[in-house]
């Protein structure tokens, strides 16, 4: 029942993705708008969590810790986003993006944990570094942050966390 589920959902997004390649068939790869239809999709939601928790959430406020030390609002800001849209992007990137990976599923999670960390450090030291030290506004420090990190994502999602033999993805349906 639950297989039958995910795959009429998996068939849905598919096809609400697949309805807006024609215009960029010519230039990009399927399986590339794939994933760059599901990571940006992914992103802005991340995007969005970050601001409306920065701003609504947390009111911009630092969150202390047992009393023990003090979270400052824009890291506090990104651990809510990362927390809802870590599961969302290994679902689309495993079932929608990397279907064809030959790769167990526990092994892609492990790969993607192992990168989620990487990527996740690599977030935590873009945002220090640009709204402590160069005083960007912490959403602005966000999205350049994002895109950093993104290019690093798709790099290293494609090549190893749900790593495919030669030409799998130009075998996408």
């Amino acid at each position: 029942m639950a297989k039958e589920m995910l795959r009429k959902v998996r068939d849905f997004i598919l096809s609400v993705v697949d309805f807006f390649y024609p215009p960029f068939s010519r230039f990009l790869p399927k399986h590339t708008f794939r994933y760059l239809a599901c990571g940006g999709s992914n992103t802005m939601l991340d995007i969005a969590l970050y601001y409306c928790s920065y701003h609504y959430v947390l009111h911009a406020q630092e969150i202390s810790v047992f009393g023990l030390f003090n979270i400052s609002p824009h890291i506090m800001a990104f651990i809510i986003a990362f927390c809802i849209t870590f599961p969302i992007g290994f679902t689309l990137s495993k079932y929608i993006v990397f279907p064809e990976s030959q790769l167990k599923g526990r092994i892609q999670l492990f790969r993607y944990v192992v990168l989620v960390a990487l990527m996740l450090t690599m977030n935590y030291l873009f945002l220090k570094l640009f709204v402590e030290v160069l005083y960007f506004y912490p959403t602005v420090a966000k999205v350049v942050t994002t895109i950093i990190v993104a290019v690093f994502s798709y790099i290293s999602q494609k090549n190893f966390s749900f790593k495919m033999e030669k030409g799998e993805e130009q075998n996408v349906d």
